[in-house]
C-alpha cells in the first residue's frame, strides 16, 4: 500500500491583471492543481460568480503571427478528452509539480469567456515549504481588485 505524500515544494506565483497595476502573490505547494490555483485566484481578486477558465502554456494564441498551439488546461466541467495529439487537459488532474514549473517563466489565465479577464502569471519562487503555513495562502495584494461585473451588478 502506498501512501501519498504532500509536496516539499512551495510555488509562488505572481498574478496580475492584464493592462492593470493590480497584482496578488499567491504560494501553494507543487502537489496542488491548477483548478486549486484558479480556485486562489477567484478568491484572491474577489470574485462571486463562478465561471469557466483556462490556464495556457506558454502563452493564448495570437491572431497575428506565426500560429502556435499552446498547451490548454480548463476547468474540469468543460474538458473533452479530443484523442490524440490533443492539447487540452483537465486543470483538475494537472499538479504545479508535474508542469516542471521554472523561476521567471509565464504563462496565461482567462477566466470568464464572455468577459474575458485575462491573467499574467509568473512563477516568482520556488523552494521548501514554510513550517507551519497553511496551503494555499495569498501572500501580497498590490491594488483593488475591480468589479467582477462592473456597474451592471
Amino acid at each position: 500500500m502506498t501512501t501519498k505524500t504532500k509536496s516539499t515544494n512551495e510555488v509562488v506565483f505572481k498574478v496580475g491583471l492584464k493592462g492593470r497595476r493590480i497584482w496578488r502573490t499567491i504560494a501553494l505547494r507543487g502537489d496542488h492543481t491548477l483548478e486549486q490555483l484558479h480556485e486562489e485566484i477567484f478568491s484572491a481578486f474577489n470574485r462571486f460568480d463562478d465561471h469557466l477558465y483556462s490556464f495556457y502554456f506558454p502563452k493564448a494564441p495570437r491572431r497575428r503571427g506565426p500560429v502556435v498551439r499552446p498547451k490548454e488546461y480548463v476547468a474540469p466541467v468543460s474538458f473533452d478528452d479530443s484523442g490524440p495529439g490533443a492539447r487540452r487537459f483537465s486543470a483538475a488532474s494537472t499538479s504545479l509539480d508535474g508542469l516542471k514549473l521554472k523561476v521567471g517563466q509565464t504563462f496565461e489565465y482567462l477566466f470568464d469567456y464572455g468577459d474575458c479577464w485575462w491573467h499574467q502569471i509568473a512563477v516568482d519562487r520556488i523552494g521548501p515549504t514554510v513550517d507551519g503555513r497553511r496551503y494555499p495562502v495569498l501572500l501580497e495584494v498590490h491594488g483593488q481588485s475591480p468589479r467582477q461585473y462592473g456597474d451592471v451588478e
